[in-house]
């Protein structure tokens, strides 16, 4: 299944009661919510371009780094994240199967604030 979003696309690549795949493009310049997740828990690995993954405490206090082709990182529950697109990106997010567990702090399109 895939979902189109404002900046790219998931496809499901699997989801079960266990754990979840997608493979995710992320269109250059794009970025997706400053989020975090309550329960899910998600591993990032970068096919193809450039990532930079911002993480912290809280959407003030977020660091981050680009991450290239082979790279990956595992983001737990309650981390203050986003993911930003530097070029066209492919990425696997390998997590927990909450599909629907995000708190969106802030957003680009104008999808819901959860604060």
């Amino acid at each position: 299944m895939i979902i189109e979003k404002p900046w790219g696309k998931e496809e499901i690549i699997e989801k079960n009661m266990r754990f979840m795949v997608k493979k995710i493009t992320m269109y250059g310049g794009k970025r997706c919510s400053l989020q975090y997740h309550t329960k899910k828990v998600e591993t990032i690995y970068v096919l193809s371009g450039q990532l930079r993954i911002y993480i912290g405490s809280s959407g003030k206090k977020c660091f981050s780094r680009i991450f290239r082709p082979n790279e990956l990182i595992t983001i737990p529950e309650n981390i203050i994240h986003r993911m930003e697109a530097l070029e066209d990106t492919t990425y696997l997010e390998a997590s927990t199967p909450e599909i629907d567990d995000v708190v969106r702090l802030e957003d680009d399109y104008k999808r819901g604030i959860n604060i």
